[in-house]
């Protein structure tokens, strides 16, 4: 309901305190009548004349007061047909009101904020999205379908971690009614992604494992933008530029050692495999090392294929000079090989203490992973692992 003082009406500033439309309860004050004027007529003039507000004024200060006191307009049935209406994210209850109204849903505006007020609460909890609606629908029905959270049309995805961006284009066409070339395509357009300056326009491990509820107006850009949106949010909770830093790398190197956590380890073991690669990039020659990370998972992606795929001596050769087969090539490769998740971000950003140059997975099934400091104690557990597949199918 409109604040009278948010309505004035034609003359209002120029007309006296008792004037129509300034009352607060809608009524004029009781005015003395002359005693030699008589008839309905007379008096409406006098007012106007007193008042210096015409026939038109005092017609709309009634108005005015009717539709103050009168209930908002609705419909009264259950509506029909079918119309699709948006609740954005902030959106208030009036916002939500004037859509409905706006698309043949809703009577007026006022007659769903009534409603909303009645329920304050559970509008409250109104969650954005499209929503399927009737039109003519009574306001108070149309709340009931706003305030479900399983009434908004949604396609739920959930994107695992460890997956490339290839990979992820192929998840979300299988999930969606677009085609893997239109996810493919809008990988390409890094102005619209919204990724950072240092991820060199490419998608690759910026595009957050996480569960996602699409709407039907959605397109293949929206979806991988909020994916990269997901992405800041965790960079910011683990204030990556500050880790950066800290640790000497740009905060681009760090989401690349961060994807090589993902590739190689799970849990606890996370913050360990992430000392180890620093260990090794900043001591080349230690321990035995030859100033190479040697992580398989970079070969298979400089082969295109799925990261946990065993390869060959013949498969490494045949991509050597491909600056991502760290089988060959010193250093980091150029970029992220696989979308990092949270566990993998912080164990790159906060790595374990320790002297470890070697890691070995002695354990497929359970992933307990041993870490060494020399070489001798690296094949002593690369032997174990060895010993475990004679007796395990899981090699």
């Amino acid at each position: 309901m409109n604040d009278p003082e948010d309505s004035l009406l034609p003359g209002a500033e120029e007309a006296p305190e008792s004037g129509p439309g300034t009352a607060r309860g809608g009524r004029r004050r009781a005015e003395k009548r002359p005693r030699r004027l008589g008839g309905c007529l007379v008096a409406l003039l006098l007012v106007g004349a007193l008042g210096g507000v015409a026939w038109v004024g005092l017609t709309a200060g009634v108005d005015w007061v009717k539709q103050q006191f009168a209930e908002a307009e609705d419909f009264s049935g259950p509506g029909s047909g079918s119309v699709v209406i948006e609740v954005s994210p902030g959106d208030t209850a009036t916002d939500i009101g004037r859509t409905l109204h706006d698309a043949g849903v809703v009577a007026s505006v006022e007659a769903f904020t009534d409603a909303a007020r009645g329920r304050s609460e559970e509008a409250a909890r109104i969650q954005p999205g499209s929503y399927e609606m009737r039109k003519e629908m009574k306001a108070a029905d149309a709340l009931g379908v706003l305030i479900n959270p399983g009434n908004a049309m949604v396609t739920r995805i959930t994107v695992p971690e460890g997956l490339r961006a290839v990979d992820v284009a192929a998840l979300l066409a299988e999930k969606t009614d677009f085609s893997k070339k239109q996810f493919d395509k809008a990988l390409t357009r890094a102005d619209e992604l919204g990724l950072p300056d240092y991820a060199g326009g490419k998608a690759e491990g910026y595009l957050f494992p996480a569960t996602y509820d699409f709407g039907p107006k959605d397109q293949p850009v929206d979806m991988l933008r909020a994916m990269v949106d997901r992405w800041r949010q965790s960079a910011e909770q683990n204030d990556i530029e500050q880790a950066a830093q800290r640790l000497g790398y740009t905060p681009h190197e760090l989401m690349t050692v961060a994807s090589l956590v993902e590739a190689e380890g799970r849990g606890d073991d996370m913050p360990k495999i992430a000392r180890v690669i620093y260990n090794r990039l900043e001591n080349p020659g230690t321990a035995g090392t030859i100033g190479r990370l040697e992580i398989d998972a970079t070969v298979n992606y400089a082969l295109g294929r799925k990261l946990g795929v065993a390869i060959s001596t013949a498969e490494i050769d045949s991509v050597a000079d491909n600056p991502y087969n760290t089988r060959r090539q010193t250093g980091l490769p150029p970029g992220p090989i696989e979308a990092p998740g949270d566990a993998a971000i912080a164990a790159a950003l906060a790595p374990a203490k320790g002297d470890w140059y070697y890691y070995v997975t002695v354990d497929l099934r359970t992933g307990e992973t041993k870490f060494a400091t020399t070489y001798d104690e690296f094949l002593q557990y690369k032997a174990e692992f060895q010993t475990y597949c004679q007796t395990s199918d899981a090699c």
